[in-house]
């Protein structure tokens, strides 16, 4: 195996490791009161906190740092 072979493996193994489900997700819902995420596609029912009742807010997934 040569050395091209071996990064070519290491950054494949990486990207792949990185990729998003593909479920139709936007983004997500955030609670500014208690630091609570849930995904659009995990979100039952309305965008009240489940923890403490506030509204969440709703933030777009956008590029490779999203945590969605």
């Amino acid at each position: 195996m040569s050395i091209l072979d071996s990064i070519t493996e290491v950054l494949t193994a990486q990207s792949s490791a990185k990729s998003r489900p593909d479920d139709g997700s936007k983004g997500a819902y955030w609670c500014d009161n208690c630091d609570v995420r849930i995904r659009d596609v995990d979100l039952e029912g309305d965008e009240t906190c489940p923890d403490c009742g506030e509204e969440m807010r709703f933030e777009r997934a956008s590029g490779r740092s999203c945590a969605c």
